[in-house]
C-alpha cells in the first residue's frame, strides 16, 4: 500500500496527498472530497477503500489518520452546484477545494480513478487507488466519514427520505420515499432514477 508512495520519496518528493471523493452516486446530498498528507513512512496497519471497511472501523481509522497525518484538506460541494456543472465537475471543484486546504501545499498527487482537473501540481490517477495506496485509502475514509456525518444531519432535517441509513443512495426504500413525498430541498434534481440499489 505505500509502493506508489515510496516512489515518490525517493525521486525527492516530500509532501504526497492521497486524494478521494465520497458521493458520486447519490441522488441526494454534497459530493465531499478529501486529501491527506502523511510523513515520510507513516502507515496505518488495516487503512483501505473506506467501502470495504465497516462503520466503526472507518471512525478509528478517520480519528488515528487525522492524528498521523500532516495536513488534511476537505472539499464539499452542494447538490445545486452539482446539478449546475455536473457531477464530474463538482467532484473535480471539490478535490480542487481539498488540495487547496493542504498546508504545507504537496509536491506531488496521488487521485483515486481515471479522471482529474489538472492542477499545477505533478498527478498521478490510479484506477482502483483506494486499494492500491494507503495515502488514498486513508482520504478515501476522510471523505467517506465526513459525507455520512452530513446526510445524518440531513435526516435530522427531512426525516421522511432515511438518509441516516442510505446516505443518500438510491436504494428501494428511498425511491419509495421520493415517490411519496416528492423531491426533498437537497436531492440532486439532474439525476434520474433508475433501479433501486440494493446496499450489502
Amino acid at each position: 500500500m505505500l509502493t506508489f508512495e515510496r516512489k515518490l520519496w525517493n525521486k525527492g518528493k516530500r509532501f504526497i496527498a492521497g486524494v478521494d471523493e465520497a458521493g458520486r452516486g447519490p441522488l441526494a446530498g454534497p459530493v465531499v472530497a478529501a486529501a491527506v498528507v502523511f510523513p515520510r513512512e507513516v502507515y496505518i496497519e488495516g487503512v483501505i477503500d473506506s467501502k470495504k471497511l465497516t462503520k466503526k472501523k472507518r471512525l478509528e481509522f478517520f480519528d488515528k489518520i487525522q492524528s498521523k497525518a500532516l495536513s488534511v484538506g476537505i472539499g464539499i460541494i452542494n447538490h445545486q452546484v452539482i446539478d449546475n456543472i455536473n457531477i464530474l465537475n463538482a467532484t473535480f471543484k471539490a478535490m480542487h477545494y481539498a488540495i487547496g486546504e493542504l498546508i504545507p501545499q504537496p509536491d506531488h498527487l496521488l487521485i483515486d480513478g481515471p479522471y482529474f482537473a489538472e492542477l499545477n501540481i505533478p498527478a498521478e490517477k490510479i484506477v482502483d487507488g483506494d486499494m492500491k495506496s494507503f495515502t488514498i485509502a486513508a482520504a478515501s475514509i476522510i471523505a467517506k466519514v465526513t459525507r455520512d456525518k452530513i446526510m445524518v444531519d440531513y435526516d435530522l432535517q427531512y426525516p421522511n427520505y432515511g438518509f441516516a441509513k442510505h446516505k443518500g443512495y438510491g436504494t428501494a426504500k428511498h425511491i419509495e420515499a421520493i415517490q411519496k413525498f416528492g423531491l426533498s430541498e437537497i436531492h440532486r434534481k439532474s439525476f434520474k432514477l433508475h433501479k433501486p440499489l440494493k446496499l450489502g
